[in-house]
């Protein structure tokens, strides 16, 4: 089986359990990645805005002390660049319906939320299939020191994340459960 093959059935199991997981709701998951997040006070943040079922950080961004950022989506095959955001912000519809500022500059974060369909215990992700996030942290990572900090359901844990070359790993994952770490 390809990794691509693995990777889209591992995505539909990622998918239900999130789902049911959502319903559940996140329970004091974004209070725990704000106390996460506290010690990092003064360093560039990327989050992100929720899109259907997915963990909200939101919290967790506005108690952060320093510049916060959300991705934009420049084009297929491009890194993210991060619009700087701040509550209440005007916002408006990016690719892919995601909700990008409005306006803004641009931030270049050292400490990057990452959302993910699903993850294991060695530290993979298994996003939506684009390569955005992979591809934005090798860069990031290849300029600077950045800490990639996961937001999921504890249920999204699968066994085993298929992997290639291009995959990057997460340095810690913040579930309604706790903080684990990878490094």
């Amino acid at each position: 089986m390809s990794v691509d093959v693995a990777k889209a059935e591992a995505r539909k199991a990622a998918f239900a359990a999130r789902k049911v997981a959502f319903a559940r709701g996140q329970g004091q998951a974004a209070e725990l990645l704000a106390d996460f997040m506290a010690p990092h006070r003064g360093r560039a943040l990327a989050g992100y805005m929720a899109m259907r079922t997915e963990m909200d950080p939101t919290v967790a961004m506005a108690a952060h002390q320093g510049v916060v950022g959300v991705p934009v989506i420049i084009g297929a095959g491009q890194a993210l660049r991060f619009r700087e955001w701040s509550p209440g912000c005007a916002m408006v519809e990016g690719a892919f319906g995601a909700r990008i500022p409005a306006e803004g500059a641009w931030v270049e974060p050292e400490v990057v939320i990452v959302p993910l369909v699903g993850f294991d215990a060695r530290g993979y992700r298994l996003g939506y299939g684009g390569g955005f996030y992979d591809r934005t942290l090798a860069g990031l990572r290849a300029r600077h020191p950045v800490l990639a900090v996961g937001f999921a359901f504890a249920a999204q844990e699968l066994p085993e994340v298929p992997i290639d070359e291009f995959d990057q790993r997460l340095d810690v994952i913040v579930t309604e459960e706790g903080i684990r770490y990878f490094t």
